[in-house]
């Protein structure tokens, strides 16, 4: 009778120690993801998990970390009847693929898994800020369009740990964020078509219930009154494509005969685009347009879109950063890290 073979042994954190020449207790923190590890010592752990093939046991670590290596990459979106498209409009936008791209450069390496989270409506946010303890989630990525948005203020009470991308719209809420300096980026876009030399500029601003929408306005309006143009025509939109084209036309309806146009993201500058092309207007010989953010869109449109560069991914690896510098250490005070936008000059001014 045959024999049945043995499952060979599987490797363990002293197999690890053994193969990189240091402790089991160095191997460990390594594996978890412990932050105060000299960067030498990471590299020597790492190789010597490569070369046993070791593999962590998720349970037995759960056991002892308490923790689950998930976190969840909530968007909070404005309340919407289900059959609105408006959601569908929003998930069309390259910054949110962007913000996720950035997030798994710093999670995968480290084993940690993102979950996906919508909060469309009040109820939604609530029942998310009471759940995800339940959920086994260890810590929250908010990314946040909502005006007035309640759930980090949800997530403080619920004790979750939680980053934003973006600063809160109520500044007591206690925190870690990152952003940029909306109203320096917005100042570098006036600066440009100033520099242009174009004399009647108009804004398509973003809504002005959300913090970076009332940023970006008021930097840009700021600017221009500091050229000598205080009197900035605007009309406000909704950060979509669509809400690009409405705006645009009522500037064209109000101001004819303006030669520069600031949209306040890729999407309504690219609406403007279109609306521009349709009503004969060459860009950017007659009417100058920048936007804001250099997403994908900005690549698309034609001719090239001149916009102002948020470093989108780099913000969200550093989100990751601070939400796992959270975990490892709860009693962290909260951060906020500010990031610096430049001016990316290509065809449309």
């Amino acid at each position: 009778m045959s024999q049945i073979p043995r499952r060979p042994r599987m490797p363990t954190l002293e197999d690890v120690a053994r193969q990189a020449g240091v402790s089991r207790a160095t191997v460990s923190r390594v594996v978890n993801g412990t932050r105060n590890v000299d960067p030498e010592i990471q590299k020597v752990v790492q190789e010597a998990v490569a070369v046993t093939g070791y593999v962590p046991n998720r349970a037995a670590r759960t056991l002892v970390t308490r923790r689950t290596d998930a976190v969840a990459l909530v968007f909070s979106v404005p309340d919407r009847p289900e059959d609105d498209p408006f959601l569908g409009r929003v998930f069309g936008d390259p910054f949110f693929g962007r913000i996720l791209g950035g997030l798994l450069t710093v999670l995968r390496p480290r084993g940690v898994h993102p979950v996906l989270m919508l909060a469309d409506s009040q109820r939604a946010r609530e029942e998310l800020a009471g759940s995800l303890r339940q959920e086994h989630i260890d810590g929250v990525a908010v990314v946040s369009i909502t005006p007035d948005d309640p759930l980090p203020e949800l997530l403080g009470r619920a004790q979750v740990p939680a980053v934003l991308f973006g600063r809160p719209a109520a500044a007591e809420v206690p925190v870690s964020f990152v952003d940029i300096s909306q109203q320096a980026g917005a100042r570098q876009a006036a600066d440009h078509l100033v520099a242009l030399g174009r004399t009647r500029v108009a804004t398509i601003a973003g809504p002005q219930d959300s913090p970076a929408g009332r940023d970006r306005l008021r930097g840009f309006r700021e600017a221009m009154a500091g050229h000598g143009q205080r009197d900035v025509p605007c009309v406000a939109g909704d950060f979509t494509q669509v809400g690009g084209e409405k705006a645009m036309r009522e500037l064209l309806a109000a101001e004819p005969g303006c030669d520069a146009v600031f949209a306040a993201n890729d999407l309504m500058a690219q609406g403007a685009l279109h609306v521009l092309r349709e009503a004969g207007r060459r860009v950017p010989e007659d009417v100058a347009v920048v936007g804001f953010d250099d997403s994908s869109a900005a690549l698309a449109a034609r001719p090239l879109l001149t916009t102002v560069r948020q470093p989108i991914e780099d913000m969200a690896a550093e989100m990751a950063e601070l939400l796992l510098l959270s975990l490892n250490d709860p009693d962290q005070p909260t951060r906020s890290v500010i990031f610096r936008t430049t001016l990316v000059r290509r065809q449309s001014a």
